[in-house]
């Protein structure tokens, strides 16, 4: 791996857009500016023309998707047919989304980000201030929560309007959101880091920890060693995030530790939102692991990462010939679970059985799914103790120890090694908000195994409660190869919708509708405490570059 780099570096920007500034500079910015219209509520969008319904010109009628405008030839093209203009029209790569006016690289398939564009934006907006009174600019302005929030010294405004932004970033601090609820930029393929930050900033243990500077960067040793530290910047985020300042916020400085980290994911490429998961917190693992008491009861480390996150598996194999059970414990810190495919219907296609996505699932049929005993294969065989050779057997999985935080993972892609193909399944998943997991414990599936006979074979008391409540869930819409993630936070009993920049109040009905792809429950006990006085949510006082405000209104 190449020498690590301490000195923080930005990452680097998407080929295909330093292509076409290569090519033809700002004129296509520049060219849609007059197109730019913002909403009563600050979102800012493309509208060519009031009366036409913009469509995508490779389909006939209405599309309800995302349509994107090319900024050469200026067609539109939904999210499916965005990467067959920019392969049949040669340098055809960038495009804006229309209805949150952000670049979009076709083939890339994501979004991509470019401070000259937002000056394009915010330059467009400030022409329009002259026909509002103040306190409206003030009020659109503070609504305006996109990726071009990060205002640049370089944009051209004079000292009345330099005021008036110091005054909407005072006004913003005093927003009726959450302590803590603020945007993270995209950074170029990044919503899949963002959705799960957005997830782990707000887990109540573990939120407590970095915001009680439990993780003290001056006395870090791998600090002082002059490495970089993923808690530390975890650090660094949750001081930002939990300043009271609401503009969107760059984690570009944990981007690039994380690449340190994770050499082999170090690319401007989508990545996929649970492998990153499972990175970062290998990653403050392994630099918090070292030098804590071991636990063996809690997988052997003591680690914030494990103690908030870590469970304990149970694996029961039996021997079919003569009953003899092998256990085996493995600590986990998520349960991936399978969705229960066998309502899929078929239809035929040329002569062919084609499997179709039309139906649903629960999670609760995800985990009765995980708990079921399976039986394995002829080729995998497995030695008996008792037997003295190899035997058919049945496997079991429970779960012996709960985590604080329970992370579930939904494994929506299939790759099949025999068909040599991949494919998403969009089905959609019903779960609840709050969730008893006391049937998935190893003392009641032992006991649904053998009945009353067996006595005293595990405590029926789990060491923790087995109540939990929703916090977060992600979700990813699109294709396999590409697509979008966004987060959904349930905060006071309200929800809210956390895509990028962007933060929105929704309704629960749009949550549960979503395709959740990682969700997140917190013990009960947890979640209520949580939500008691969530404006005495601990503020760090770690020096940053963000003023610290005490609570919100």
């Amino acid at each position: 791996m190449a020498t690590r780099n301490s000195v923080f570096a930005n990452p680097k920007p998407c080929e295909h857009l330093a292509d076409y500034k290569l090519r033809h500079g700002l004129s296509g910015y520049k060219s849609i500016q007059k197109w730019l219209k913002a909403s009563p509520y600050g979102k800012t969008g493309i509208k060519m023309c009031e009366t036409k319904i913009p469509t995508c010109r490779f389909r006939s009628g209405f599309h309800q998707g995302r349509l994107f405008l090319c900024l050469i030839c200026s067609s539109m093209s939904c999210s499916d047919h965005t990467l067959l203009h920019a392969q049949s029209e040669n340098g055809h790569d960038i495009a804006v989304d229309i209805e949150r006016s952000e670049l979009y690289c076709c083939l890339c398939s994501d979004q991509v980000y470019d401070p000259d564009f937002d000056k394009v934006v915010v330059s467009k907006n400030i022409m329009d201030m002259p026909s509002k009174t103040h306190d409206s600019v003030v009020d659109d302005l503070m609504r305006r929560s996109s990726k071009r929030r990060r205002l640049n010294p370089v944009v051209d405004l004079d000292l009345k309007r330099s005021k008036l932004l110091v005054s909407m970033m005072d006004r913003r601090a005093k927003s009726c959101y959450p302590l803590g609820l603020r945007g993270l930029n995209n950074l170029g393929s990044t919503c899949f880091m963002n959705s799960v930050l957005q997830a782990l900033l707000h887990a109540p243990p573990f939120r407590n920890y970095f915001l009680s500077e439990r993780h003290d960067p001056e006395t870090c040793k791998k600090r002082s060693s002059d490495q970089l530290c993923l808690a530390c910047d975890f650090g660094v985020i949750f001081s930002a995030v939990y300043s009271g300042d609401r503009t969107p916020y760059s984690p570009a400085q944990f981007l690039y530790s994380w690449w340190q980290h994770s050499a082999n994911l170090a690319s401007y490429e989508q990545q996929d939102a649970h492998e990153f998961f499972i990175s970062v917190l290998d990653g403050i693992h392994e630099r918090e692991g070292k030098g804590r008491n071991s636990n063996k009861d809690n997988g052997g480390c003591q680690c914030i990462a494990h103690r908030v996150f870590s469970g304990m598996l149970r694996s029961d194999v039996t021997c079919t010939t003569c009953g003899f059970t092998s256990t085996t414990y493995d600590p986990c810190v998520d349960i991936s679970l399978n969705m229960d495919t066998t309502n899929f219907s078929s239809v035929t296609v040329a002569n062919k059985s084609v499997r179709e996505d039309t139906g649903r699932s629960t999670l609760l049929a995800c985990l009765d799914l995980f708990t079921r005993p399976e039986r394995l294969g002829s080729d995998q065989k497995l030695y008996c103790q008792n037997c003295q050779e190899k035997r058919d057997s049945l496997k079991q999985m429970s779960i012996k120890r709960l985590p604080l935080v329970l992370s579930l993972h939904i494994k929506r892609f299939e790759h099949s090694s025999l068909r040599r193909s991949s494919r998403k399944i969009d089905w959609y998943l019903q779960f609840p908000f709050s969730l008893d997991m006391t049937p998935y414990l190893s003392p009641s599936i032992v006991r649904n195994r053998f009945g009353n006979r067996v006595f005293g074979f595990e405590s029926d008391k789990p060491d923790i409660s087995s109540e939990f409540e929703i916090f977060a869930v992600v979700t990813h819409s699109g294709m396999l190869d590409s697509g979008h993630y966004v987060t959904y936070l349930r905060l006071q009993n309200q929800w809210y919708k956390c895509d990028d920049a962007w933060i929105t109040e929704v309704d629960e009905r749009i949550v549960r509708a979503a395709q959740c792809y990682m969700i997140f429950y917190v013990q009960k006990m947890l979640y209520c405490k949580a939500n008691e006085d969530w404006s005495c949510t601990p503020i760090s006082t770690r020096r940053d570059p963000f003023v610290p405000i005490a609570g919100c209104c």
